[in-house]
């Protein structure tokens, strides 16, 4: 059974997408599509950069989604993909679960594209500058990496966050919060015998609680917005489930906003049902890395370029 994934914010190059958009006018038709969406030459900035131009959360999760579904079509016209056929299910890693629901017909490419850029801005604005930060614990599980969360916050003081983001897998567990319970929490994980604690360079902190604003933003975004039921199984984030009614879909995306990307779970739901080859669509390869930590009796590869399609086989 083969499982479709889509890599989110931080798997961003410039460059992406261009090769595959140059050799196939499937890919460059998506590429279109998404710019047309959003009125924005965003294709040229996929392309050509600048990279920090890329890197704004603004530009790069719609851009990450893009260049996803431009591999998705490029498989579909080139190698005869047949996603209900071929394909048991699809998740997407925070933003990737837009690029996992446009592939599952669930929304439209321009509709995931505007939601993404308005996702972007949301989560950019809801906190001021500097005011939260984001670190990685390397070498730990879930339990433990919860405990220093819970220890940092209550040394901080004054109700300040700090949660879990993402539970990756493979001994990789990120908090996100307010910066002083943050870096307190790399403080304390040494003496808890976390391998490795490592402040990320990102711009707001993601998926945990003081991003309510912007999930209150995607909520009113979302009402807006048709969405049909997958036409595959889709495991949603906050869940590590399949979610199949509109509705549910929708309350899961908002949940998403200010909760724990369980990624680990989600990987393993699916390799328990049955799951045996997962294929990471779009830029990078930092799920297919993540799989083979998680699932290392399945198959992992990434396919972002020509070659990469060209060597995919059903």
């Amino acid at each position: 059974m083969r499982a479709l994934i889509f890599p989110g914010q931080g798997s961003q190059a410039v460059g992406m997408a261009r090769d595959l958009a140059a050799a196939f006018p499937q890919a460059k038709a998506v590429l279109d599509a998404v710019d047309a969406a959003l009125g924005q030459n965003l294709s040229r900035l996929m392309f050509e950069g600048p990279a920090e131009a890329l890197t704004l959360t603004t530009n790069a999760q719609p851009a990450l989604m893009a260049a996803s579904l431009a591999v998705l079509r490029v498989l579909e016209a080139e190698r005869g993909l047949d996603l209900t056929r071929d394909v048991a299910c699809v998740a997407g890693h925070s933003l990737g679960e837009y690029a996992a629901l446009a592939a599952a017909g669930s929304l439209t490419i321009a509709d995931a594209a505007k939601l993404l850029r308005l996702r972007g801005a949301a989560m950019q604005e809801a906190v001021a500058p500097g005011v939260g930060a984001m670190a990685a614990l390397i070498g730990t599980d879930l339990e433990a990496a919860r405990d220093v969360a819970e220890a940092a916050a209550q040394e901080a003081g004054g109700g300040v966050v700090c949660d879990v983001a993402n539970d990756n897998g493979g001994g990789q567990v990120v908090l996100s919060g307010d910066r002083a319970a943050v870096e307190r929490a790399i403080g304390l994980a040494a003496g808890r015998g976390i391998k490795r604690a490592v402040l990320l360079n990102v711009s707001a902190p993601f998926h945990c609680r003081l991003m309510a604003p912007a999930a209150e933003a995607m909520a009113r975004a979302l009402a807006a917005v048709p969405l049909n039921a997958p036409r595959v199984t889709l495991y949603a984030n906050v869940t590590a489930a399949p979610v199949s009614d509109p509705e549910a879909i929708r309350k899961a995306l908002v949940a998403q906003v200010t909760g724990t990307v369980r990624w680990r779970e989600s990987i393993a739901a699916m390799a328990e049902a049955g799951v045996d080859k997962f294929y990471e669509l779009g830029a990078g390869k930092v799920l297919t890395g993540l799989v083979k930590r998680i699932a290392p009796q399945a198959a992992a590869s990434a396919i972002g370029t020509p070659a990469d399609v060209a060597a995919f086989a059903l």
